[in-house]
């Protein structure tokens, strides 16, 4: 007999993850590795939302929270919503989670039946797969290119609905690439849904503060998708605070209820001392808080797109408009050999022979594409002006 489930057994490890464990390992073996690897602030969290959780903890008090969040924090994110976008959502229809991957898999789990099928635009992030997986769906993926600035286009959505089509998940700005749709965008792209009244959208919201010279539109500001929207966000991100897990969804009332009911056969409810930091956070002016961490994200952006355009064009760069990635084509070197002898096959042996230099990035494989590789610029630009010229220097060194 299996000890282990089907399903899990055929679930794949998340490949940042997998790749931040080795280069703990090498660290902690004692090699000089520079991380241009996990979506992971370097930043710490703002002064005032430590202070609250500080004053939460000396409280001395932490009783279970309610499964679906503390009702300022839903009031919070709610209001922040109605002012921000125009989006009359009230406290009942938010459901506060443990990160945002959780809120993803609570909304797939509310909405899927089995065999149901889910429409994602490649590249995506690594774990809408996986998620969809567990949730009994069947991914139905979307390859997009640099260029359509790796957005899904309205022909390409058509071609890909089917009567089994439940939900197309969008993420803006996006994980891996950075890119970011317009409200013209998601007009065009809603005048396809309105003829499939079946289809939910689920939105990933996760970059949605950190963007460059243009302001985030949700799907649900959309008038035809603002009832069959359901937003995905969290504090991990803006906040710097990957590692207190807190996340959300938003979404009509029937979804959020039936959100609540799974979140509260798994985990419950999310730590409190997070939940009190979070509406301190909301209740401040988050363009006036997080101005000077937007501005380290930009010139970090700035100074890669300018040194890759000038030192690493074969590897097709981009201007991301938000989120803190580039998506690099690394085609132009497959098939080619490193020193040692090793061939480079695809990206995945791209990423193990960067490692083996010193520069920590992920492969494209858990994205969508064995082409490409991605970096991130969630670390300081001293790090980012020392790696980038190495990792461009071994790539220079395959023959």
């Amino acid at each position: 007999m299996s000890a282990v489930a089907k399903r899990i057994a055929a679930l794949q490890e998340a490949q940042t993850l997998g790749m931040a464990q080795r280069v703990r390992e090498l660290k902690a073996a004692g090699r000089k590795i520079i991380s241009l690897l996990l979506g992971e602030p370097d930043f710490p969290v703002p002064e005032p939302l430590q202070e609250v959780a500080i004053a939460t903890i000396r409280e001395g008090h932490a009783p279970y929270p309610p499964v679906s969040g503390l009702l300022p924090l839903r009031e919070a994110i709610a209001a922040y919503y109605h002012k921000n976008y125009g989006l009359p959502y009230t406290a009942p229809q938010v459901v506060v989670s443990n990160g945002s991957k959780q809120a993803i898999y609570n909304a797939l789990l509310s909405i899927l039946e089995p065999g149901e099928e889910v429409i994602i635009p490649a590249p995506y992030w690594v774990s809408y797969l996986p998620l969809v997986q567990l949730a009994e769906g069947k991914a139905v993926i979307i390859p997009t290119t640099v260029s359509t600035n790796y957005k899904l286009t309205p022909d390409a959505l058509e071609k890909a609905i089917t009567s089994r089509t439940k939900v197309l998940i969008l993420c803006s700005p996006s994980n891996p690439t950075g890119t970011a749709y317009t409200a013209q965008e998601l007009q065009e792209l809603a005048r396809v849904l309105e003829k499939h009244p079946q289809i939910w959208v689920l939105s990933d919201e996760i970059y949605e503060l950190i963007r460059y010279g243009s302001t985030h539109v949700s799907p649900a500001q959309i008038p035809s998708l603002f009832h069959r929207t359901i937003i995905c966000n969290g504090f991990s991100k803006a906040f710097a605070m990957p590692g207190w897990r807190l996340g959300y969804l938003i979404a009509p009332k029937p979804i959020a209820d039936a959100a609540t009911k799974v979140q509260g056969q798994t985990t419950a409810g999310a730590n409190v001392i997070a939940q009190k930091a979070a509406i301190a956070g909301l209740n401040m002016d988050s363009q006036v808080l997080l101005a000077p961490v937007i501005r380290a994200f930009q010139e970090r952006r700035n100074w890669i797109y300018e040194y890759l355009c000038s030192h690493l064009p074969e590897s097709q760069p981009y201007l991301p408009e938000g989120a803190f990635y580039f998506f690099l084509d690394v085609s132009a070197f497959l098939g080619k050999h490193a020193p040692h002898g090793a061939t480079m096959q695809k990206a995945e042996d791209v990423t193990n022979y960067l490692l083996e230099q010193g520069v920590a990035v992920v492969s494209g494989e858990g994205f969508g594409s064995d082409k490409h590789i991605r970096i991130s610029y969630a670390v300081a630009l001293s790090e980012i002006r020392q790696g980038l010229p190495q990792l461009t220097q071994a790539l220079r060194a395959l023959v």
